[in-house]
């Protein structure tokens, strides 16, 4: 009996106790905030050190302060500093809204803060932060570590050595190696804001986006990972295994396989034979019909070995030949090459001419019968080029305008509409249309229909004229090599002797002229020029012509809008 009596006083002693301790929490509330509550635990333990009263609670241990619940296997309450520590399996139950494991705790209940150490791990339901170390602000919703930490959000995981955790807005400030894995990209940079909600990554400073063979790098901007969209400012950098792409901003759309690139955006293909180049203050793509569309002054550069091709105009657009063979015809433009049977062989009633020292006919014809290539189809260059307004041309060999522009790498064709000009080495051709043939990216042959006229000048007021319906001119290793008009042809040549001194001004028309050209260090100069079918002319000595009015109709000399370097190009 006296057993038992004791042990009900000491039972009797602990409910006093507590109640006391529960007005001391009381007292305590106003002075160090909401007060710790003891829920429950297995055992209980009281014990008072100078002015500090603390309470041990083990097994199964659960205290409450407000909305949040803290469990581990023990916990010691210190009741007057309202703070305390746990150990084992601790876990904090904030509102049902944020859950944080770890094996150690110390808890001030008047600050609100947690520090956790070993295995910490912080959920939302939805996304885990796990970390050795963690400070956690149970009332901003808070979490910082600062010694490694890894943030996994579905499939995308991020490390970093530093990282600051936002529930109310669930986002995450991750700073120092920054390393995002995502099943289609990795992501480096040193600085990150990551929101767990929208999956939309934005980064401040140098930052590096990996995706398969292409790498991106930018120093601002922002990626969403679920929409597959970003948009990249501050001069951003793509590198892919065929092409690089920089410009001051770019937006891209992974799903609907958009994008767009401003300000000095510059395309460079790594294929520095074949491949092409792009400038432009705006280019708009679309991955998937492997089109873009380039304004703002864009400038097409397409790479040869030496002669590289520069094309200007308002507008540049390229798809693929196979998509607009669907939806508009495209013509098979090249003609057969000139043979022996196409060139009309004399009769009694023809009237061939040689003028300024040319060759017999049969030598003429072993120059004009060089065999000539036919185009080169190749499938894999499913391209086309189109260009509106204001069209430039600039090559070492060539250069043109006109006011717009067709081209295809299938053929290498350029097809010139609308008052196109042709320069080559001191020939201006003009006419309604023109079609450049090239071959291995070197022009080969110029064809010019309806109202065709090519002029040389020769001297302050002497030009060169041929006029045709139609005009072949023929290249050779990039230079003119010989020149066909055709229909109602008509020329104007000012002959020379051998001392290259003017002797005199022919006039003349006929079904056919071809002229030949020789080559005199880099350029080529006309040597010979024959006269077919039907000729009717005169010639005049020098002294006696009124050289102003020697002018076949429809010249005019366009020398001033002759690009005269790429950097008239470049400057367009």
């Amino acid at each position: 009996m006296t057993a038992i009596r004791q042990l009900s006083f000491c039972f009797l002693l602990m409910l006093v106790t507590l109640s006391g301790l529960c007005q001391q929490k009381q007292a305590d509330t106003v002075r160090n905030g909401k007060t710790i509550t003891i829920i429950s635990a297995d055992r209980y333990n009281f014990q008072q050190l100078d002015t500090s009263q603390f309470v041990s609670l083990v097994g199964h241990a659960i205290v409450q302060q407000e909305k949040t619940i803290f469990s581990a296997d023990s916990i010691v309450l210190n009741q007057k500093q309202n703070t305390l520590e746990a150990v084992g399996n601790v876990h904090i139950n904030d509102a049902d809204s944020i859950h944080t494991y770890s094996q150690y705790l110390k808890y001030v209940g008047k600050e609100k803060k947690a520090y956790l150490n070993k295995g910490v791990k912080l959920t939302d339901g939805k996304a885990t932060l796990t970390t050795e170390n963690l400070i956690y602000d149970v009332q901003l919703k808070t979490g910082t570590y600062v010694n490694g930490g890894k943030v996994v959000n579905g499939k995308t995981v991020l490390t970093s050595t530093e990282g600051y955790y936002y529930g109310d807005t669930r986002d995450v400030y991750f700073k120092k190696k920054v390393v995002m894995i995502d099943p289609e990209f990795k992501m480096y940079t040193d600085t990150l804001m990551y929101n767990l909600t929208t999956s939309i990554s934005t980064f401040v400073t140098s930052t590096k986006i990996i995706n398969g063979k292409r790498t991106i790098t930018t120093t601002d901007g922002y990626y969403d990972t679920k929409k597959k969209n970003g948009y990249f400012n501050k001069r951003s950098f793509i590198d892919d295994s065929t092409y690089t792409f920089a410009a001051d901003k770019t937006a891209i759309d992974e799903l609907s396989g958009l994008s767009e690139y401003q300000g000095n955006a510059v395309y460079r293909s790594k294929d520095t034979v074949g491949g092409y180049d792009l400038i432009a203050g705006n280019i708009k793509i679309n991955k998937k019909t492997n089109s873009f569309l380039a304004t703002k002054k864009p400038i097409l550069l397409i790479k040869q070995e030496k002669d590289t091709i520069y094309v200007s105009a308002d507008t540049l657009y390229s798809s693929k030949l196979s998509l607009l063979r669907k939806t508009r015809f495209v013509p098979e433009v090249r003609e057969k090459p000139v043979t022996e049977k196409t060139i009309n062989k004399p009769s009694k009633k023809d009237s061939t001419k040689q003028i300024a020292g040319m060759d017999s006919l049969q030598s003429i014809k072993k120059i004009i019968n060089k065999p000539l290539k036919p185009a080169v189809k190749d499938t894999n260059n499913d391209r086309f080029f189109e260009a509106y307004y204001n069209v430039k041309i600039f090559s070492d060999s060539m250069q043109a305008v006109s006011d717009s522009l067709f081209y295809s790498l299938e053929d290498s064709t350029f097809r010139l509409y609308t008052n196109p000009i042709a320069w080559s080495q001191d020939n201006q051709i003009t006419g309604d249309t023109m079609l450049l043939f090239l071959e291995n990216k070197h022009p080969e042959r110029l064809y010019v229909y309806e109202n065709a006229l090519t002029i040389q000048q020769v001297g302050k007021k002497y030009y060169n004229q041929v006029k045709g319906n139609s005009i072949n001119a023929y290249f050779l290793k990039g230079k003119m090599d010989r020149l066909r008009a055709k229909g109602n042809a008509e020329t104007i040549y000012y002959g020379t002797d051998d001392h290259n001194k003017f002797v005199g001004v022919n006039q003349a028309n006929c079904d056919v002229i071809d002229m030949y050209f020789e080559k005199v260090k880099d350029d080529s100069k006309p040597q010979r020029i024959v006269l077919r079918n039907n000729l009717q002319g005169t010639a005049t000595p020098m002294g006696q012509a009124n050289h102003n009015e020697l002018r076949l109709r429809g010249f005019h000399w366009l020398i001033d809008k002759r690009p005269k370097s790429k950097f008239d190009i470049l400057g367009n």
